[in-house]
């Protein structure tokens, strides 16, 4: 059976609670207890000591004097009250002392702590349980003087015994009123707590059923549809803002897939029409070995066109898949630059293309030199293709702090600022290039910006409409030259002292 997050919250604190409840109501009962048991124990050395006040010790004997002495003692039991005897050393009650305990009772009490011995103890009888304390009072040693005489008519004892006893019965009434207080307001208070406590947290979790009923409807085909956000300004609302926005980074990622596929159908579409096209043409009649030819050059070129489509989708398709990025190596930018333009020599718009580096600045980085060609020639291609011919096209390399930048900058048109965020994705062209009839299929500038991040850098783009386009590709720089420089000049210093 599944537990829900508010049953076991509730169990828990319930849990806890009741434990607290439990530990209080038990300290609070054992402090009361305790309490008033030492009420009685006080009562009854009260008792006893105002009865050893009305006795008079002599060398000749003990006599007892309650007439001379005001006794403050109850004759009857009660609630509080105090019952009392005096015997002499033969169990006998005196003849002026009231017996307030009966015969039966005084059974029990020596019974329970022996006849004439001094100490306490809890007996039961009649139907309740008593408290009874006894003390033995002894006439004192003769001294060795001479004897003092008697008092005419004064009965004395060898030794008195002093009983009283108390009934437990009210003290256990309010202990066991007290427990059932206590037992009732621990189970009241419990049972408030639970049902507080579960609608609390039904309350607070409301927002979580919402959020997950919510999250149950969204699909791919309503993509635009989010979480209600708590607006408690604590974790369930953080946690709804940050799960929308996970949908928002979903939905665009989505949109970015359907515009891919929509539009790596349509590319692929075109070549396979016209080579479609030209076939069925071509075979409608018999025609001569140069229409056929003219017409398997056309396909040709279709198919070249169509499998450098497919090439760039496969290379964007393992740029998402591979988790390892390519094998890197030392590469000094200032040589490979330059030997990689020579590779321009034969391009139409050689003329144009200038280099803008300066020869002591350190250019070491880590790359990929097959990729690093890609990236290059996909922005050199990019900047011939919208740019007229005899207008310069720049490739500057710079050393910034800690990363080499490699920058190919135009004099075209420019491109709008609603199109600048897109250009880097895969199959994207701005109107004005397609109203232009320019040449392209939107993947270059795409494949050269997962070089980049490939090769562990970025690639950012700038453009002034009507004044040109400037594509920058920052690469982290090794210290390797500088390193090997200082040590040189170490060297040389050594060699010259």
């Amino acid at each position: 059976m599944t537990m829900t997050l508010t049953t076991r919250l509730s169990l828990f604190f319930l849990g806890a609670l009741a434990l607290v409840l439990a530990g209080f109501s038990t300290t609070l009962y054992f402090l009361a207890r305790s309490y008033l048991y030492e009420q009685v124990e006080e009562r009854l050395d009260t008792a006893l000591n105002t009865l050893v006040a009305a006795v008079e010790i002599k060398p000749e004997g003990v006599e007892w004097e309650p007439h001379e002495r005001e006794l403050s003692l109850s004759h009857a039991g009660g609630d509080g009250l105090v019952s009392w005897t005096v015997r002499d050393d033969r169990g006998a009650p005196l003849p002026t002392s009231p017996v307030l305990i009966d015969d039966d009772f005084l059974a029990v009490a020596t019974a329970a702590l022996g006849f004439g011995d001094a100490g306490r103890q809890t007996v039961f009888h009649s139907g309740q349980d008593w408290r009874v304390s006894q003390r033995r009072v002894e006439k004192k040693a003769a001294d060795s003087g001479t004897p003092a005489k008697p008092e005419p008519d004064a009965v004395l004892y060898d030794a008195l015994v002093l009983t009283v006893a108390t009934s437990l019965e009210p003290v256990q009434t309010k202990l066991r009123g007290l427990g059932t207080v206590l037992v009732a307001l621990s189970a009241g208070s419990w049972l408030l707590a639970a049902a507080l406590g579960r609608w609390t947290c039904r309350r607070a979790l409301t927002p979580v059923s919402r959020m997950a009923k919510a999250a149950r409807s969204i699909s791919a085909a309503n993509l635009d549809q989010r979480l209600p956000n708590a607006q408690t300004q604590d974790e369930l609302s953080e946690l709804g803002t940050a799960f929308n926005g996970l949908l928002d980074r979903l939905r665009d990622s989505f949109e970015r897939q359907r515009r891919f596929t929509g539009d790596a159908s349509h590319q692929l579409r075109t070549p396979l029409t016209a080579m479609l096209g030209q076939a069925e043409v071509a075979l409608r009649h018999d025609r001569t070995t140069s229409e056929y030819r003219a017409v398997l050059e056309r396909i040709q070129f279709q198919a070249l066109e169509m499998r450098q489509i497919v090439e760039m989708l496969l290379f964007l398709a393992r740029a998402d898949a591979e988790s390892s990025p390519p094998a890197r190596e030392p590469l000094s930018v200032s040589g490979w630059v330059e030997n990689y333009l020579a590779r321009w020599s034969e391009h139409p718009r050689v003329a144009d293309i200038r280099l803008d580096m300066l020869a002591d600045d350190p250019l070491d980085v880590e790359a990929n030199q097959p990729l690093l060609s890609q990236l290059l020639d996909n922005l050199l291609e990019n900047a011939c293709k919208y740019s007229k011919a005899g207008s310069p096209v720049s490739v500057r390399v710079r050393r910034e702090a800690s990363a080499v930048t490699l920058t190919v900058e135009d004099a075209g048109p420019g491109i709008p600022a609603e199109d600048l965020p897109h250009v880097f994705e895969p199959f994207y062209r701005s109107a004005a290039s397609r109203r232009k009839g320019v040449a392209g299929v939107g993947l270059g500038l795409a494949i050269a910006r997962r070089i980049a991040v490939a090769l562990g850098g970025n690639l950012a783009a700038e453009s002034i409409l009507g004044q040109g386009s400037r594509f920058t590709l920052r690469l982290p720089a090794t210290c390797a030259r500088v390193k090997f420089a200082g040590a040189i000049q170490s060297i040389s210093e050594v060699t010259t002292t």
